[in-house]
C-alpha cells in the first residue's frame, strides 16, 4: 500500500498552464478571405468562392443585350381599363388599343371582372427606342370562356376564343340533422358558403336549437358550375328544406326578380326586425326631458342617435316619403309613411337624399346626419307616429310577408315541383373529359411559373 501510494503521488498531474497556438491575427483582407470561403453566404442567397479580376482581354459592351422575350402577368385592378392595364404592363399604345378593340368584339370590356389576371408574353423590340410586340396574351374572360391573342406568320394579331366546357347540374345535399347542420352539411359535401346561406335561410322561419331535432332531415339545392379547367364556382341557394319523418316540415325556395324567399304556400320570407336608423349610440331616450337648448322640461317625442355629420341615415322600414323639407326646430326632416298608420321622422338632417312622394325600401338612404335647427350637435332626432300620436320608436317592430296569388303562384309551384326532380349528389360526379382534350389542364401554379407580375 505504501509502494502504491508513492507511484500514485509521484504520478499526479501538474496544474501549470498548457502552451497552445498564438491566436492568429485576423485583418480586413483575411476577413475577405475566410469569407469568400464559407457557404454561409449560399444560406443567404448570395454566392461563394474566389473570382477572378477583370483582365486586358475583358472588354466593355456598347450596350447591354436584352432577352428576347419577356413573360409576365399583369392583373386587372378595380376601376382599371383594359387597354391602361396593357399599357402599364409595356404594350405599345398602338397594340394595346388594338387588342382593347378585338377583345370587346368578343364580350364588353365591363364585365371582365376586376382580378382578372392577364398572361402576356412580349418579343423582341424592332429598336432600342421600341415598344415590345405582343407575341401571345391569354387570360380567363368568364367562367365559360378563355381568349387568347396570338400573332401569326404573317405578324397580324388574331383573336382566338377557346370555349371552357362547363357543367350547370345543380348541387343538391341532403342529410340527417345528428349533432349539427353545419358539420353534417359539411360532411356530406357541401361548401361552407351553401351551408351558411341555408342556415341564414331557415333561421328566419324555425329556431334552430329548439325546432329541429337531431333526427330530422335537411335538404337544399343551391347553383353549382363545374369547369373542365377544374374550378368550382359556387352560386346562390336556391332551395331550403327541413324534413321530419319523410315529409317537408318548412320549404324555402328562392323566387321573384328580387330573389327573395317564399315558403311552399307562396308565404315571402319574414322580414322583421326595426333597423337602426344610422350607426351610432343613443344618446337620449322617449318620455320627459330637459331641453338642452330651451332650459324646461317637456316631452322629448323620439329618440337621439348620437353620430358625425355626414353620416348615411336609412329608412327603417319600406315606405313612402310623406314629405322632406324644412320643420321649424327639426330642421332638415324627412317624414316616411309605411302603412296601417305608422309614419318615422327623421330631423336635423345635413342634407336630404329624397324627395317627397318617393317610394324607399327598407335600408334606403334617405339624408345624412347634420345639426340643422335647434340642435346643440350632430345628431339624428328619431321619431314614431301611430295614427298621428308619438310612439317610443324602440317599442315597435316592423314585419313584411308577401303573399303570391293566382298564375304567379301557380308558376312558384311548378318550378317548386321541377328543384324535387334534382338528384342529391349529382352535380359531385367526375367530368366527363372533353372529346377535343389532348392533355390536362395547367395548373394555377404552373402558369404563374416564372413570370415577373405587373400590378
Amino acid at each position: 500500500m505504501l509502494g502504491l501510494s508513492a507511484v500514485a503521488i509521484a504520478a499526479w498531474p501538474g496544474f501549470s498552464p498548457v502552451e497552445a497556438a498564438p491566436a492568429m491575427r485576423i485583418d480586413d483582407r483575411v476577413r475577405d478571405e475566410f469569407r469568400s470561403q464559407m457557404i454561409m453566404p449560399l444560406a443567404l442567397g448570395a454566392d461563394s468562392g474566389r473570382r477572378m479580376g477583370a483582365t486586358f482581354k475583358v472588354e466593355e459592351l456598347a450596350s447591354a443585350p436584352e432577352r428576347p422575350r419577356i413573360d409576365l402577368v399583369a392583373t386587372l385592378t378595380q376601376g382599371d381599363g383594359f387597354e391602361r392595364m396593357l399599357r402599364r404592363a409595356g404594350v405599345g399604345s398602338g397594340e394595346a388599343e388594338q387588342i382593347a378593340s378585338m377583345v370587346a368584339g368578343a364580350m364588353p370590356l365591363r364585365e371582365i371582372a376586376p382580378g382578372t389576371q392577364v398572361d402576356i408574353t412580349l418579343g423582341r423590340r424592332a429598336a432600342p427606342d421600341a415598344p415590345r410586340p405582343v407575341d401571345a396574351l391569354s387570360f380567363r374572360a368568364r367562367f365559360d370562356l378563355q381568349l387568347a391573342v396570338e400573332r401569326r406568320e404573317s405578324g397580324a394579331l388574331a383573336l382566338v376564343p377557346r370555349p371552357i366546357a362547363v357543367d350547370a347540374t345543380p348541387l343538391r345535399i341532403r342529410g340527417t340533422v345528428g349533432e349539427g347542420i353545419y358539420r353534417s352539411a359539411r360532411a356530406a359535401g357541401a361548401p361552407p358558403s351553401a351551408v351558411q346561406q341555408f342556415l341564414r335561410t331557415i333561421g328566419q322561419e324555425l329556431n334552430l336549437d329548439r325546432d329541429i331535432s337531431a333526427t330530422d332531415e335537411f335538404d337544399f339545392i343551391l347553383d353549382y358550375k363545374r369547369a373542365a379547367t377544374g374550378d368550382i364556382e359556387v352560386g346562390k341557394l336556391q332551395y331550403a328544406a327541413i324534413l321530419r319523418d319523410g315529409k317537408p316540415r318548412k320549404q324555402m325556395m328562392r323566387w321573384g326578380r328580387e330573389g327573395l324567399f317564399y315558403d311552399a304556400g307562396g308565404v315571402g320570407e319574414q322580414r322583421q326586425g326595426m333597423v337602426a336608423p344610422v350607426p351610432g349610440p343613443i344618446s337620449s331616450g322617449f318620455g320627459m326631458r330637459r331641453h338642452p337648448i330651451l332650459g324646461y322640461r317637456r316631452m322629448h317625442s323620439g329618440m337621439d342617435f348620437r353620430a358625425r355629420s355626414g353620416t348615411p341615415i336609412v329608412a327603417v322600414s319600406d315606405g313612402r316619403v310623406a314629405s322632406a323639407g324644412r320643420a321649424g326646430g327639426c330642421g332638415n326632416t324627412v317624414k316616411l309613411s309605411h302603412g296601417g298608420g305608422l309614419e318615422t321622422r327623421y330631423c336635423h338632417m345635413s342634407r336630404m337624399a329624397v324627395r317627397s312622394g318617393q317610394s324607399v325600401k327598407r335600408g334606403q338612404v334617405i339624408g345624412y346626419v347634420g345639426s340643422t335647427g335647434l340642435s346643440t350637435g350632430p345628431h339624428l332626432h328619431y321619431e314614431m307616429y301611430r295614427s298621428g300620436r308619438a310612439i317610443n320608436p324602440a317599442s315597435v317592430k316592423f314585419v313584411t310577408r308577401a303573399q303570391l296569388e293566382g298564375r304567379e303562384l301557380a308558376n312558384f309551384r311548378a318550378s317548386l315541383a321541377r328543384w324535387q326532380t334534382v338528384e342529391p349528389g349529382a352535380a359531385l360526379a367526375d367530368l366527363a373529359p372533353a372529346a377535343s382534350a389532348s392533355e390536362e389542364p395547367v395548373r394555377e401554379i404552373d402558369r404563374l411559373e416564372n413570370r415577373q407580375r405587373v400590378n
